[in-house]
C-alpha cells in the first residue's frame, strides 16, 4: 500500500470511529455539543496535544516509506512507552495502586519494548526486497509517477533531475489560515488545568524528548533532506 494512502485511510478511519463513539456515548449531537461547550476551556490543550501527535505522524510517514509499513508502524507505536513515563513520573497516575498493577503495566510495556527491539533488529531478505520493488513499480504505474523518481525514493536519494517544482496554491494557504484560526479561537477561552505535576520529572522528560527530536531530525535530514 502507498504510505500516503495508508496515512489517509488511518486518519479518516480514526476520526470517523472516534466521532461515532462520542456521539454514541454522549447521547447524540446535541448532548455532545453541550459537553464540548462545557469543556471549552480545556479544548485548546487537547488540540495542542493533537498537534504534537501530528508531528510524530510526519516522522511515521518516513518510517512507512523507508522501512515498510509492517515494521514502521509497530516501531512508531512504541510511543506508548513515553506515555507510560509521563503517566508514572509526571502525573503520578498509579500512586496508591497495588504492586500487581505496577507489575502488569510495567511488564506489558517491557514486553512491547522487546517486540519493538526484535522488529528493529530484524533483517530483510532478498525476496522481500524484490516484492517491495515490484509493489513500488506497480504503484508508480498506477499513479503515473516517473520510474526514476520511484527508484530514487526506494534508495532514499534526492533526485533534482526528476523532482518537479510545485508551489503553494491558494487552497494550501486557506487550510493554513483556517487551522491557525481554530487554534487561536480555542486559545482565547483556554484556562490552565488544575493538576498536580512533578516539575522535575516534567523538565527531565521534555529535555530527553527534545534531544531525541534533534538527533533523529538531523539524521533524517542527512539521509532524506526531508523529501
Amino acid at each position: 500500500m502507498n504510505p500516503l494512502s495508508f496515512v489517509a485511510f488511518f486518519t479518516i478511519g480514526e476520526l470517523g470511529m472516534m466521532a461515532a463513539l462520542a456521539l454514541g456515548y454522549s447521547g447524540g449531537p446535541s448532548a455532545l455539543w453541550r459537553e464540548l461547550l462545557t469543556a471549552k476551556p480545556a479544548l485548546f490543550w487537547l488540540m495542542l496535544g493533537g498537534f504534537v501527535w501530528v508531528i510524530g505522524d510526519l516522522f511515521q510517514q518516513y518510517a512507512a516509506k523507508y522501512v515498510g509499513i509492517s515494521r514502521g508502524i509497530p516501531l512508531s507505536n512504541s510511543n506508548q512507552l513515553w506515555g507510560l513515563l509521563w503517566g508514572l513520573f509526571v502525573f503520578g497516575e498509579l500512586q496508591g495502586r497495588g504492586s500487581s498493577v505496577y507489575a502488569q503495566v510495567i511488564g506489558g510495556s517491557l514486553l512491547m519494548a522487546a517486540g519493538a527491539g526484535a522488529i528493529a533488529l530484524s533483517t530483510v531478505g532478498g525476496k522481500e526486497h524484490t516484492r517491495w520493488h515490484k509493489a513500488a513499480e506497480r504503484e508508480g504505474q498506477r499513479y503515473s509517477v516517473d520510474a526514476n523518481y520511484v527508484q530514487a525514493g526506494l534508495e532514499g536519494k534526492f533526485r533534482n533531475d526528476v523532482e518537479s517544482e510545485h508551489g503553494r496554491n491558494w487552497l494550501d494557504w486557506v487550510l493554513v489560515v483556517l487551522a491557525t484560526a481554530a487554534f487561536v479561537a480555542l486559545a482565547v477561552p483556554a484556562r490552565a488545568p488544575q493538576m498536580a505535576l512533578n516539575g522535575n520529572a516534567l523538565a527531565a522528560l521534555c529535555a530527553v524528548m527534545f534531544i531525541f527530536l534533534a538527533v533523529c531530525g538531523v539524521a533524517l535530514w542527512k539521509i532524506t533532506r526531508f523529501n
